[in-house]
């Protein structure tokens, strides 16, 4: 099995288990498309908090001590584990839709020096 297989299986056991976490405690009425990106959004506000006012150097060194490092994996596994559920929700392959996205930046935004167009986006 190559690396990628096991990242592809590992992702669907993760997203098996956060559905059957959610239906065990009968959340999914709660588990819309609108509802799972406003609790991303939010997750992901809570891990920029954590950087908010530190200064570059200072983020940098994040992950050195203990109790921040662990602030910050959890917001990580909070962010990771609503997009997930909003990609099961709604049909999207988290893994395919990022390999697209990858190589349409790669056509738009082409290595220094290589012919293409230069454009930057919010995408």
């Amino acid at each position: 099995m190559s690396g990628e297989e096991k990242c592809d299986e590992r992702l669907g056991q993760l997203q098996r288990r956060l559905a059957e976490f959610a239906a065990a405690r009968g959340w999914e009425p709660y588990h819309t498309p609108k509802n799972l990106a406003v609790a991303l959004s939010v997750e992901a506000a809570e891990l920029v908090e954590i950087f908010q006012w530190l200064t570059p150097e200072q983020s940098a060194r994040v992950m050195e001590e203990p109790d921040t490092a662990h602030r910050v994996a959890d917001e990580v596994a909070d962010v990771l584990a609503y997009l997930l559920q909003f990609c099961e929700v709604l049909g999207v392959d988290v893994l395919d839709a990022l390999a697209a996205k990858i190589e349409r930046n790669e056509l738009r935004f082409p290595r220094p020096g290589t012919p293409g167009p230069d454009r930057h986006s919010s995408e």
